[in-house]
């Protein structure tokens, strides 16, 4: 489906959706008021495994890259990711970490890229989307933003891995009500199918799509956010999907 077409879908079904509106705006707000806030992680940086030599690994984004549900970010996803990455490279990674819950992949160019340190890194992870699709971003500004904020990093790292987690599985959120489920839950798979069209082609860049098989018992927070358990299964299934699937 080209993207004039998945514009045009969005489009159609907020036209259908609109007199709900002031429905689901109250339905969102008791869930986020029942479900709260999580703090975030601890130690947003470190170093993950062993060897001779080191790579380095930047985890840039949102609420799951600032490690809301975990107690430090050794045990959140980038703390994870960096052990599953140093295990298949043979390396020690370091890593540092730097997200904001609430953002969009706009808000992550605007507010989180200037705070990423003046440092080399041979790996970035981006770890963004949720929010996109919780603010009803349309699959244009989807793919505009998420193109620019890659090519930031292209121009910084000319020679870094960009890897990026899935968009939201909020189809499986135990606490998220219909309607307002399923609605996010059909422009979470929208974002997807955009997003894995539009990286197909970008050379060292490789997207996690979402999971068809998971393992869900212990996997959530609040509901919404990973556990630590949730982070290390997720992390493990993002280096074992882009091993098997990609040469990098």
């Amino acid at each position: 489906m080209s993207i004039n077409k998945w514009q045009a879908k969005y489009l159609l079904a907020g036209a259908v959706i609109l007199p709900l509106a002031p429905f689901l705006y109250v339905q969102g707000q008791i869930t986020r008021w029942k479900v709260g806030l999580l703090p975030e992680a601890a130690d947003p940086e470190g170093v993950a495994g062993e060897g001779d030599s080191e790579a380095r690994l930047l985890v840039l984004g949102e609420s799951t890259v600032a490690g809301l549900g975990a107690r430090t970010h050794e045990l959140a996803l980038g703390g994870q990711f960096a052990l599953g990455l140093s295990e298949r490279i043979g390396k020690r990674v370091s890593w540092k970490v730097v997200g904001r819950n609430g953002v969009t992949a706009r808000r992550t160019i605007d507010e989180l890229w200037p705070l990423v340190p003046d440092r080399e890194f041979d790996y970035v992870l981006l770890g963004i989307g949720g929010n996109d699709v919780m603010k009803l971003s349309s699959p244009k500004k989807w793919r505009r933003d998420m193109l620019e904020l890659v090519g930031l990093i292209r121009i910084r790292y000319p020679n870094a891995v960009i890897f990026i987690s899935n968009c939201p599985m909020i189809g499986y959120s135990p606490v998220l009500p219909q309607p307002i489920k399923g609605i996010l839950w059909e422009l979470s798979k929208m974002h997807n199918a955009n997003i894995r069209e539009f990286t197909a082609d970008l050379p060292r860049v490789f997207y996690y799509p979402q999971p068809v098989e998971v393992e869900w018992n212990g996997f959530w927070a609040d509901g919404i956010h990973p556990s630590e358990q949730g982070y290390a299964d997720w992390a493990r299934a993002m280096v074992d999907h882009f091993a098997e699937h990609h040469k990098w």
